[in-house]
């Protein structure tokens, strides 16, 4: 059988100006006119057959039959509000499922995620670092970070970050009788290299330096690894703005040259277009666009108009 339910309006009013004992005092409650009000509970009495209140000597009085009722929608509206709190909290808080690369994941999100159980304690991140890019529909993923043009087809899209790729190394190789001072220093420095990557190629063009034909240096085929290599002194890396701002904040990698090449793919925030206001999702999300807005704040007291 179909639940006999009354107006949702009518009930609220009914229930307000019984607690108040006023038409008065429960349209200020409610943000209406007192007409509103009165108009409500009489479209309540006629739905329910019954009188619920009588007026004596200018005074509203509930009648008994209202009081009874009174009790039925007060114990209904508080637990429609209390349900409702439950579900706003979940919504807001319990497991986030993040993916990612392992790249990002190692050089960007790690460093960061106890300020973000800090400020956040309610949402127990769960990251999950993959080198696909995972089905949204098949599994158990509420939001990624992904590194591409951001046109994916049915899903929201929010750039991270804009992204530049240059030179960088150990503070140490710039000091000393063989630290580098020119781009042509870099022939007879080692460099990294990721995988089969033209990256070197391509900047010693822009920087109008002759490269050999055939590349020396340590191969990676990660630039996590590539990074960390160069952190540690091995060799001069070509690394991407996003994966390198910790170690340049932190000084532990410094730009050798000001010259950079500009990149068309960069980070981005993606999850389904129907999830995209959940409020956990957009917590998280604002909370990136934080963090990413204060490594370019930082970058740029540090390196200005060079900001890579």
């Amino acid at each position: 059988m179909p639940r006999q339910l009354p107006p949702l309006n009518a009930l609220r009013a009914f229930e307000a100006a019984a607690r108040s004992e006023s038409f008065t005092r429960a349209a200020e409650e409610l943000c209406v006119t007192q007409g509103a009000v009165s108009h409500q509970v009489k479209l309540l009495e006629a739905t329910l057959g019954i009188k619920l209140f009588n007026r004596e000597r200018q005074r509203l009085v509930i009648t008994h039959a209202g009081r009874e009722y009174l009790n039925v929608a007060r114990d209904a509206l508080d637990r429609l509000a209390a349900g409702t709190e439950r579900v706003l909290q979940r919504q807001n808080s319990g497991v986030l499922t993040v993916s990612t690369s392992p790249d990002f994941a190692a050089k960007w999100l790690v460093y960061r995620l106890g300020r973000f159980a800090e400020v956040h304690p309610g949402i127990d991140l769960r990251v999950s670092a993959t080198m696909h890019h995972i089905d949204f529909v098949r599994e158990e993923v509420d939001v990624a970070v992904r590194h591409g043009a951001g046109s994916w087809g049915g899903l929201d899209a929010v750039r991270l970050c804009s992204e530049q790729l240059f030179p960088v190394c150990s503070p140490k190789l710039l000091t000393g009788r063989n630290r580098i001072t020119k781009p042509s220093d870099l022939l007879k420095t080692p460099l990294l290299h990721l995988d089969d990557s033209k990256a070197w190629s391509q900047w010693f063009d822009a920087a109008g330096v002759a490269a050999p034909e055939t590349s020396h240096g340590l191969v990676l085929n990660r630039a996590s690894m590539l990074i960390d290599a160069a952190v540690d002194g091995q060799g001069i890396a070509l690394a991407r703005t996003a994966l390198a701002a910790w170690d340049l904040i932190n000084g532990r990698l410094v730009r050798p040259f000001d010259l950079s090449l500009k990149l068309s793919k960069m980070y981005w925030i993606v999850c389904p277009k129907a999830a995209s206001m959940k409020p956990k999702i957009t917590t998280f999300r604002d909370w990136l666009l934080a963090e990413a807005a204060d490594d370019a704040r930082r970058l740029r007291k540090m390196f200005g108009s060079k900001l890579p």
